[in-house]
């Protein structure tokens, strides 16, 4: 079946820009306008993110965030043909920050929240950053969109870990250096073993595991704030949050993270993946209570 996915895809992505975009806003007439996708968890998340913006507001956020949504898979496959020099042109970013770490002999530690285009930013990176570029990724149930996915994200040498993998098989798939991309905003599995910080003022559940990893390494953490330019264009602007975890108290590099992803949202709202349930969880003094980060 891959033999017959993977060729379909392929000359799909010749087509012009322009007509796949169109073929974009007609996937975002039926995701918002016809068959709702997840629209209630995106305007709930809206509403408690800007209470303070009209209802007419928090629309407008969110009609712009499903076109980003359905860019962002038309811009997927798009990339499966799209040549060096093209690439070039459509994405930038201050990855001299990255490359001059490497100087100092450390790896280093890059975070980020849901925001979009993220196969924009996974080629980049193993493109034009000195450090062996190492992702965290769930794979897909389906295995011919897995295999067609990894190899898009390998173009560029990115080593891709399996998220349950990555606890007990790091090393098996990591030799020497490296730069660890990771969506450090996901929900945790389990609250109670979370650092609950203010988010949008509202106590929210962090994964623990990239700070325990900055510090068990001494791995310097860098903030990367990727955003679309214009269509089909990206730029990444990347912030050293710091370089020496040891220095920090327990919660207060994730504190400073989700400070990082929440004035990146308010600087551009539709940027952000509003599908997925940030507020998952709700904060109980008596359960949650000793794991706030003040």
């Amino acid at each position: 079946m891959y033999y017959i996915i993977y060729p379909l895809l392929y000359l799909l992505s010749l087509l012009p820009w322009g007509i796949l975009y169109l073929l974009s806003d007609g996937v975002y007439v039926i995701l918002y306008y016809i068959s709702g996708y997840r629209k209630k968890v995106v305007m709930n998340n809206l509403l408690i993110a800007f209470p303070e913006k009209t209802e007419k507001e928090r629309e407008i956020i969110a009609k712009e965030f499903y076109h980003n949504f359905t860019d962002t898979f038309i811009e997927t496959i798009k990339l499966l043909s799209v040549n060096d020099t093209e690439f070039a042109k459509r994405y930038t970013s201050n990855n001299e920050i990255i490359n001059e770490l490497y100087e100092t002999g450390l790896n280093v530690q890059l975070q980020a929240g849901h925001f979009f285009n993220w196969e924009f930013v996974n080629l980049g990176e193993s493109r034009y950053g000195k450090f062996p570029f190492v992702a965290v990724y769930m794979p897909i149930a389906n295995k011919n969109f897995d295999r067609m996915i990894h190899k898009l994200r390998a173009r560029y040498g990115t080593i891709l870990v399996p998220a349950v993998d990555f606890k007990t098989k790091f090393h098996q798939y990591v030799k020497g250096r490296y730069a660890l991309g990771l969506a450090a905003d996901q929900n945790p599995g389990n609250p109670l073993a979370a650092h609950w910080v203010s988010f949008f003022n509202r106590l929210t559940p962090f994964v623990t595991g990239p700070e325990k990893g900055a510090k068990l390494n001494n791995t310097p953490v860098i903030f990367g704030h990727f955003y679309k330019v214009k269509r089909g264009y990206y730029h990444t602007q990347f912030t050293v949050i710091t370089t020496t975890p040891r220095d920090f108290e327990m919660g207060k590099l994730t504190q400073l993270f989700a400070s990082c992803v929440e004035k990146a949202i308010r600087e551009r709202p539709a940027n952000y993946l509003w599908s997925h349930r940030r507020w998952k969880w709700e904060f109980d003094e008596t359960k949650h209570g000793n794991l706030v980060i003040k």
